[in-house]
């Protein structure tokens, strides 16, 4: 089924993200983008409810193919009467044996329309399956993001930590007042609150993953993945050609056919089916049997199905302005989420490029001349600090790019395959 492969396309593309070597002993507690995306997949109850619905379709597929019942029936005359038809003296019993026969093609209509509802159901399982890992992989990049910046914050704590004995050195010397001291302290302090903000930032995205992933509590103390990798998107043309095959808009393939064999059904109600029967009679005054056969057709003077036909003519008419509606919406969405990854992807290549380094390079220099005393601790500070913001608004960069990527990878219903400049 051409969903169920997109799918698993999208699911090996999200790959993106590779989780790092582990040791056997603590892969259990290290959570990796394939991981999530298979227990999203297997745990979700609207995907559940989707099979549910498909076996409920697949159901009502069957019970269209069935014929109507033969229908069985006794009758009783002449008895019970006064005179000579008192009693059962004069009675006359039958049983009798009757067929109604659907004309028009109902039952051809009716089974087509079961077909189809089926084909639509199974559209829309594919549709909330790309939604899922969609989600899924949005919400683990999140997760990684915060990961990294825990570890940042705590890699600028550790290194304003190692400040403190050089400007106690400083003090002693006396080339620095006690107050620097105090200025440092208060630096570090003041990151040591954002690391915990970091933390229980880091705990929220690890917990809404765990819920994604059909977990009441976290399992995993950390997620794996290279947060770092990244590429230039496809053209919106290409992702364009790419959406039409969503099945939120191949589904309407499905969903004509099955308006248009309802058509036809209410059509054929028009059409007066027949009865047939056969059956045997006994006359108890003379004891002789007879046989006798009925046909019955009701007379279409009054009911054509007029409204029927109506309702369902103008249900299929509208059939195209809803994909189209549909595809108007999903360019608009998909719009949206190219021009941010493309945003996302010239900040972090930027970033990387330009201002880290720059930032690094300015804080070594500025670090090696406070210790010979060529800058002020303030200086220092500063150029931490703005080494720090750069670290951070890459890693911001990074997680929108990958979160943006996962979503428009689950517009598409495709795997997106990057170009490889700023790997």
């Amino acid at each position: 089924m051409l969903f169920r492969t997109r799918a698993l396309a999208l699911g090996a593309a999200l790959a993106l993200l590779p989780a790092p070597a582990t040791h056997a002993a603590s892969s259990t507690r290290t959570l990796t983008l394939s991981q999530a995306l298979s227990r999203a997949v297997a745990s979700h109850p609207g995907l559940a409810a989707a099979d549910r619905e498909i076996g409920a379709a697949s159901g009502r597929g069957v019970q269209s193919g069935a014929f109507p019942n033969p229908e069985l029936s006794f009758e009783l005359d002449n008895a019970f009467g006064s005179k000579e038809k008192r009693n059962l003296d004069a009675a006359e019993t039958t049983l009798q044996i009757s067929q109604l026969f659907e004309l028009g093609g109902k039952r051809g209509a009716r089974m087509a329309a079961a077909a189809a509802e089926i084909d639509a159901a199974r559209w829309d399982r594919g549709a909330t399956r790309l939604q899922v890992l969609a989600e899924t992989a949005e919400a683990f990049a999140r997760t990684l993001g915060a990961q990294r910046r825990v570890v940042e914050l705590e890699n600028q704590v550790e290194d304003l930590d190692r400040l403190t004995p050089l400007l106690q050195r400083r003090v002693e010397a006396g080339a620095s007042s006690s107050a620097e001291i105090a200025r440092g302290r208060l630096a570090t302090e003041t990151t040591r609150v954002e690391l915990a903000k970091g933390r229980a930032a880091f705990q929220a995205a690890r917990r809404e993953l765990s819920v994604l992933i059909g977990e009441r509590a976290p399992s995993f103390a950390t997620v794996g993945g290279d947060l770092a990798r990244i590429g230039a998107p496809p053209s919106f043309d290409v992702l364009m050609a790419r959406a039409r095959q969503n099945p939120q808009l191949t589904r309407f393939t499905a969903v004509k056919a099955q308006r248009r064999a309802l058509l036809a059904q209410a059509q054929a109600q028009a059409i007066p089916d027949v009865t047939a029967g056969v059956g045997w009679r006994h006359y108890r005054e003379d004891r002789s049997n007879a046989v006798m056969a009925s046909l019955s057709v009701p007379l279409p003077a009054f009911d054509r199905n007029r409204g029927g036909v109506i309702e369902a003519t103008e249900t299929l008419a509208k059939t195209d302005a809803e994909r189209a509606a549909a595809e108007r919406a999903l360019t608009v969405m998909v719009g949206r989420a190219y021009d941010a990854l493309r945003g996302a992807y010239d900040e972090a290549r930027l970033t990387r490029a330009s201002v880290l380094p720059v930032a690094r390079e300015a804080y070594e220099a500025v670090r090696s001349g406070y210790a010979e005393g060529r800058y002020s601790l303030l200086e220092l500070l500063e150029a931490r600090a703005a080494l720090s913001e750069a670290t951070l608004k890459e890693i911001d960069a990074l997680v929108s790019f990958h979160a943006t990527l996962a979503s428009l990878e689950g517009l598409t219903g495709s795997a997106l395959v990057l170009s490889r400049r700023a790997q």
